[in-house]
């Protein structure tokens, strides 16, 4: 009996340990982590067109909040003209940019010359002087294990309800694809307002997928008079 009681204490499962917080290895702060869904924290900041309250700048605007490893460096130099240069496409979606680099708001009037005049645009929306990296640790967009100082390329979309609707994380050697920035917002307002999803490297004016939630085929022919095609049952194309 002793026997048989001592190989099922063996047998039994491991105790999981229990979880800690994602600590910064080097400060040992608990780094936050922001998910889909959650509301965007909101944060004062100086920046180049002077103090910014993240919320109250976005008011009932979407909001492109993305970080830069620091001032007058080539990849993100050419994103910041990039962006400037896509203001007409940013305002007809009703959205508001916001950039930040942990440098202070001298350096970046410095750097906006140099951007204007390499990159043959004008820099017209402000950057975060995160100096304190405030706003850097609060979207948790300096990873220790890459550079312990230096923010990676963080990209966070942000609706008018100041929910987190997307993120992305770029190493620092890569630059943005700003088209693709643009492509998720145009996704997310049209999958907002209509019961559809959109596919595989969809662009604005394909075709969408209905829906599997929606079943009533008299709701689908009041919302999709075009029709749709039932490639299977659970993949309904419309245009």
């Amino acid at each position: 009996d002793g026997f048989r009681h001592e190989t099922q204490f063996l047998r039994r499962p491991p105790r999981r340990a229990a979880s800690l917080p994602n600590l910064n290895p080097h400060t040992g702060d608990i780094m936050s982590h922001l998910r889909l869904g959650d509301t965007a924290p909101d944060f004062e900041q100086e920046s180049s067109a002077g103090p910014i309250r993240f919320h109250e700048y976005l008011g009932n605007s979407w909001g492109v909040l993305f970080s830069h490893p620091a001032d007058f460096t080539p990849v993100c130099t050419t994103e910041l003209g990039y962006t400037a240069k896509l203001a007409d496409e940013f305002a007809k979606r009703n959205v508001k940019v916001l950039a930040l680099s942990v440098d202070g708001a001298d350096s970046h009037s410095k750097w906006i010359e140099d951007i204007n005049d390499t990159q043959s645009t004008k820099v017209n929306f402000p950057i975060l002087a995160d100096k304190d990296r405030k706003v850097s640790e609060l979207y948790d967009m300096i990873h220790p294990n890459a550079n312990a100082t230096l923010t990676v390329r963080s990209v966070f979309i942000v609706d008018p309800n100041k929910k987190v609707r997307l993120t992305i994380t770029y190493p620092a050697s890569t630059g943005r694809n700003f088209n693709e920035i643009l492509r998720v917002i145009d996704s997310l307002q049209l999958t907002d307002s209509h019961s559809v999803a959109t596919p595989v490297n969809w662009e604005d004016g394909d075709d969408v997928i209905i829906v599997p939630s929606l079943q009533d085929e008299a709701v689908i022919k009041q919302k999709f008079p075009k029709g749709y095609k039932a490639v299977r049952p659970y993949l309904r194309i419309t245009p």
